[in-house]
């Protein structure tokens, strides 16, 4: 069965993005690079959420984002997509299906199917829509307090208890934590 993750930069304050959606705070180097490669290299296919999808369609396909990093750009213009959405009419990006209803229904059937493994990038919406059906949080802390902007977890729904399955320290000072729901524990 596929696993499907959530993978998301946050700041040590728990925010993804900060005030007007920006994400200029990422603490980005070759490191971080290589495993973005590594990571996506072992998915066959990207789950996003409008708000996401729509930021990532309007860069990875642009001959800036082939320029400056070819191997990530193809990965994410190749690999099959969902976009979740209520509103949007249509999702043009190359490889990408649109549902509107139904998401977590959807992503059950993609977990029997068999394959690699599934990720939500982004999407904090989506992964609130979607906390039943997701096997590991991923969460990559940077090393920066923006005390504001938007948290990655809703604040609302049952608490859900986490258990620790790996941790990766970068030389950027980012620390990967992930984490899989301890259901069973609660």
């Amino acid at each position: 069965m596929r696993k499907l993750f959530s993978f998301n930069m946050v700041t040590l304050d728990g925010f993804f993005e900060g005030p007007n959606h920006s994400i200029d705070w990422h603490n980005v180097d070759e490191e971080f690079n290589e495993f973005a490669v590594e990571q996506t290299s072992s998915l066959d296919m990207i789950l996003f959420g409008r708000v996401t999808y729509q930021l990532m369609a309007s860069y990875w396909p642009t001959p800036a984002a082939i320029a400056d990093d070819p191997m990530i750009a193809g990965l994410m213009n190749r690999l099959p997509k969902i976009v979740f959405s209520r509103t949007l009419e249509r999702a043009d990006w190359e490889n990408t299906r649109l549902v509107k209803e139904g998401a977590e229904e959807e992503i059950r059937e993609l977990k029997r199917q068999p394959g690699k493994d599934i990720a939500i990038f982004g999407s904090a919406n989506l992964i609130a829509t979607l906390m039943d059906v997701i096997d590991e949080h991923r969460v990559l802390v940077n090393p920066i307090l923006l005390r504001a902007g938007t948290p990655l977890f809703k604040p609302e729904g049952e608490p859900l208890k986490l258990k620790l399955v790996n941790t990766r320290l970068f030389s950027s000072g980012n620390i990967l934590l992930s984490y899989q729901p301890a259901r069973d524990e609660l």
